[in-house]
């Protein structure tokens, strides 16, 4: 299958085979006739995630393909699996091999529960490794507030770093959950982590209670109808920092709206906090990187003036 041919397989056996990593990103859109498919190495379950219906036969021949190529580079493969995106629910099934469901992978040597088949996200994303790279390298005796924190991939990140204290806020409890097995997993001492399962815009507060931080790191979700409204509550956010923030401290503004670009961000930092520097773009690995990297991920780092 040609699409096999566009993948860096070198890259990817350079990195232990329980690394999980993105194999394949057609959603970045360089290949418009494979825009629509992801394809995941989630130690040990190969993921494909399809944004179009694509019939059984194309199915069948992707995955005796892929795992001809896999065992060539030997990894153990236990499953192959199908996310459907382009269906209702996002559901999941098993192509060949083991049902597997619930299990531990790793990234930068940490380790995080996967959960497949329930929920449309699995625990961790995958293009923000480096964020938590950067939050790893930077958190030593740093407090760190993580807000939309999902499973606490970036509190694992900041804890395994040395940080000194995180509060993870997310208005899902069972993210939350799965947040605290994450740091249990990694042998963290629990002591210095916050779980606040608010909805942040109820909850100024309590977060500012608990602060100030050294590090903020926003990462809201941009396609959940209901939850947060891109446009009008990331302002309030920015707004917020010389609140949250002692003087000197950074922030990591992500935002993976395909809508919106970077120049979006730039203008609210400008109007909404003056005294937030932007110091760098902490852009994804390559092969996440957008054909418009405007539409992909995006991820500023900030500095409150001192």
């Amino acid at each position: 299958m040609k699409l096999l041919e566009k993948i860096n397989w070198s890259a990817i056996k350079a990195l232990p085979e329980t690394e999980c990593q993105r194999l394949y990103h057609g959603r970045g859109f360089h290949f418009p006739e494979s825009s629509h498919i992801n394809i995941d190495w989630l130690s040990p379950v190969i993921l494909i995630i399809l944004y179009k219906e694509e019939n059984s036969e194309w199915l069948a021949k992707l995955t005796k393909d892929l795992l001809a190529k896999t065992a060539e580079i030997g990894f153990n493969v236990k499953s192959v699996q199908v996310q459907f995106r382009c269906r209702d629910f996002a559901p999941t099934e098993v192509l060949w091999g083991e049902t597997t469901t619930d299990f531990v992978s790793t990234e930068s040597e940490l380790k995080y529960k996967i959960s497949l088949g329930t929920n449309q996200n699995y625990g961790i994303f995958l293009d923000m490794k480096n964020g938590r790279n950067w939050l790893r390298e930077n958190a030593s005796e740093k407090s760190v507030l993580n807000l939309f924190s999902y499973t606490c991939a970036f509190s694992t990140a900041a804890i395994a770093g040395g940080a000194s204290k995180v509060v993870n806020l997310d208005m899902s409890k069972a993210a939350l959950a799965v947040g605290r097995d994450n740091h249990r997993l990694n042998e963290h001492d629990l002591s210095k982590i916050k779980y606040l399962g608010h909805d942040l815009f109820k909850s100024w507060g309590k977060v500012k209670r608990l602060g100030p931080y050294d590090i903020v790191i926003a990462d809201p979700p941009s396609l959940q109808k209901g939850s947060v409204n891109i446009k009008r509550d990331y302002p309030k956010i920015i707004r917020r920092l010389p609140e949250l923030l002692n003087p000197g401290g950074q922030a990591l503004l992500c935002l993976n709206s395909p809508d919106l670009d970077f120049a979006f961000l730039e203008e609210v930092i400008k109007t909404e906090c003056p005294q937030a520097k932007i110091i760098q773009k902490i852009m994804p690995e390559d092969h996440f990187i957008n054909i418009n990297p405007d539409r992909g991920l995006k991820c500023l780092l900030v500095e409150l003036e001192s």
